[in-house]
C-alpha cells in the first residue's frame, strides 16, 4: 500500500510540474517562416526574440479563457496535492480520498476545458507561418489530461490500508 500511494504521489507531483511548463512555456504551436522557427504559447508569440501574442478581437476571448483554464488547473492540482498530504496524516484507516480525488477531477476538467478551446480556435493559426504543428507544452497538456484524470479516479477508489 505504501508503494502505491508514493507512486500516486510521484506521479501528481509530474503532472503539476508539467502543467506548469505546458502553461508558461511558448510552444504550444511550432512553425517555420522565412525568419527561422516561430512558435506560440498562450501568453507570447516567438522568433528570435518573444513579443506580445497578436490575436484577433474575435480570438481574444477565447485565448482569455484558455490561460484561464489551464492556470485554474495548476492551482486544483496543487490543492489536491496539499489535501493528499493532509488526508494521508489524519484520515483513519479504511477512508478514502474523497476530497483529495473531487478535486483532481475539477483539475481534468479545467485542463479539458482549455485544450479543447485551444484546439477548436488556435490550431494551425501561427502568424508569418508557413507550415505548422504542435508544440511540445500541447502535448503536455493532453498527457496532463490523462494523468489527472487517472490519478483522480485512483483516489477515490484509494483506501487508507
Amino acid at each position: 500500500m505504501l508503494v502505491l500511494l508514493a507512486g500516486i504521489f510521484v506521479v501528481h507531483i509530474a503532472t503539476v510540474i508539467m502543467l506548469f511548463v505546458s502553461t508558461i512555456a511558448n510552444v504550444w504551436m511550432v512553425g517555420s517562416s522565412n525568419l527561422g522557427n516561430v512558435s506560440t504559447g498562450l501568453w507570447l508569440l516567438c522568433n528570435k526574440t518573444c513579443e506580445q501574442l497578436p490575436v484577433s478581437s474575435r480570438d481574444e476571448a477565447s485565448l482569455k479563457a484558455v490561460q484561464a483554464f489551464m492556470i485554474l488547473s495548476i492551482i486544483f492540482s496543487v490543492i489536491a496535492l496539499v489535501m493528499f498530504i493532509v488526508q494521508l496524516f489524519t484520515l483513519e484507516k479504511g477512508k478514502r480520498f474523497y476530497i483529495t480525488g473531487a478535486i483532481m477531477l475539477v483539475c481534468w476538467m479545467c485542463i479539458l476545458i482549455g485544450v479543447s478551446i485551444y484546439t477548436a480556435r488556435f490550431t494551425g493559426k501561427v502568424p508569418e507561418s508557413t507550415s505548422s504543428h504542435h508544440g511540445y507544452c500541447f502535448i503536455l497538456a493532453w498527457i496532463c489530461f490523462c494523468f489527472s484524470f487517472i490519478i483522480g479516479i485512483l483516489y477515490l477508489v484509494l483506501r487508507k490500508k
